[in-house]
């Protein structure tokens, strides 16, 4: 093992952070952290390996020139206390990828990038590697079943499997997450213009993604959708000695409500998960996994058991012809491919979908208009949004009649209570009909578990 270092983490309670935190604990290293506000996973993960901080805030006093690693997250600002200390006393300050790849330059990696769709084809090469007992390492930011913390770093595995997003690494840190990896192997999902507090302009965006690709380095691969316009431009640039790899959606057919890969041989594969979003991702997942030794035949043996990453489409209850999914689905394709996924799915029930209005994007009024006819396919469309949140994150107000516009709908129901919202859906008949659930937060703390059951019962 490597010499322990003393490891302390300002603003430790991110969904990447907190996971590092635990994984270097593991590895041996002497960690520690701070937060003005830890949420649950990362809570109960942090305080399941001892590194909860004792108290939530900021203390300068931690912040000593024997740390060997300062890592700062994302949530922390510019005048953050500790921060402010580091600087006064000289420290290295690393952003949590700046790190990441420190750990991981020996290793051959894979960096998984995209609008969308990154976490589902992370979360499926991790399974496949698992399944066929590979050795490798990975960083990504959503809960996959069967692995107990989300970032693994040893000293032994080969290959690191990143998902890498295109959000400045920190405050002080305006570069990309996914550039600072330097991955061997690149892969792009899709482009949908988001983070638009961050990149003004649909230009401004892509361009991350164009760095992204002409960081392959000669001998690398690059992995892209070829079913995306603005992906395609960016995927077939001319880059001297780097492979081009396109892909499309893979073979597949539905029956009875299940989702059947085709494969070459005209073999059928069941799967656990569907839409074609996500028949598009195993390609990419396959792809990738080719590139680091994983044949065909073995990886379609393990993605038979693949059930989904963490709040993708996932199934919260079912009864006869009603089932209920939530879905981390907030950006207008995201929202379009999660409705068209459910729809294809049961062609024969009714479709109620609902949406959360929350990240900074979506609440933003002229923004609003991206999300033009994104609910077609539904039988009706439902648009929740917090006003509290709109404030707090010092937006215009938004009100009803904005939303209706901007989705191009005029029987796009709105509500601004989360109670209202609930009977709402309670007062329904569900006989024969679905509920789609599309939020990055919580529906301001509602119990969708307990929402289901009560649905559920009432069939």
């Amino acid at each position: 093992m490597d010499k322990p270092q003393k490891v302390h983490f300002i603003a430790i309670g991110g969904s990447v952070m907190h996971n590092l935190a635990i994984a270097l604990k593991k590895k041996g290293h002497i960690v520690s952290g701070s937060d003005d506000e830890i949420k649950d996973p990362s809570l109960t993960k942090l305080k399941e390996h001892q590194l909860l901080p004792e108290k939530m805030g900021w203390f300068p006093e931690k912040i000593t020139k024997d740390l060997d690693v300062l890592i700062l997250g994302m949530h922390a600002k510019t005048d953050n206390p500790e921060l402010k200390k580091a600087q006064e006393i000289g420290l290295k300050i690393y952003s949590y990828p700046e790190y990441i790849y420190e750990q991981c330059q020996d290793k051959q990696r894979v960096v998984v990038a995209g609008s969308h769709g990154k976490t589902s084809i992370t979360a499926m090469i991790l399974h496949v590697l698992k399944y066929n007992n590979r050795k490798f390492d990975y960083v990504v930011g959503a809960h996959i079943e069967g692995f107990d913390t989300m970032v693994q770093l040893t000293n032994e595995a080969p290959v690191v499997i990143i998902e890498g997003d295109e959000y400045p690494a920190s405050v002080i840190d305006k570069i990309p997450k996914f550039m600072h990896y330097k991955h061997h192997i690149g892969i792009i999902s899709g482009i949908s213009w988001d983070h638009i507090n961050i990149y003004p302009t649909l230009d401004d965006y892509v361009k991350q993604f164009d760095l992204f690709g002409d960081s392959t380095p000669k001998g690398g691969c690059l992995i892209y959708t070829d079913n995306d316009d603005v992906v395609t431009i960016v995927g077939r640039k001319e880059r001297p000695d780097v492979e081009r790899l396109p892909y499309k959606t893979h073979k597949h057919t539905i029956r009875n409500g299940k989702t059947y890969l085709l494969t070459e041989s005209s073999e059928e594969i069941e799967l656990q998960i569907f839409g074609d979003h996500n028949m598009e991702n195993i390609n990419a997942a396959r792809l990738a996994c080719s590139k680091i030794g994983i044949s065909k035949d073995k990886f379609y043996q393990a993605i038979k058991s693949f059930a989904g990453a963490d709040l993708r489409l996932q199934r919260i209850g079912e009864k006869s012809n009603t089932h209920i999914f939530k879905d981390f689905a907030h950006s207008p394709s995201k929202l379009k491919a999660s409705i068209k996924a459910v729809k294809n799915q049961y062609p024969n029930q009714a479709l109620v979908g609902c949406i959360e209005l929350h990240t900074y994007s979506s609440l933003t009024k002229d923004f609003l208009k991206q999300y033009a006819n994104a609910f077609k396919g539904t039988d009706e469309a439902i648009v929740y949004f917090n006003p509290e949140v709109v404030s707090a994150k010092k937006l215009e107000t938004i009100q009803e009649q904005d939303i209706k516009k901007g989705f191009n709908n005029d029987k796009v129901l709105v509500f601004t209570n989360v109670n209202e919202l609930e009977k709402h859906l309670l007062s329904k008949s569900w006989a024969n009909t679905n509920l789609l659930l599309m939020s990055s937060a919580n529906f301001n703390g509602m119990n969708l578990q307990q929402l289901a059951k009560k649905i559920t019962e009432s069939v």
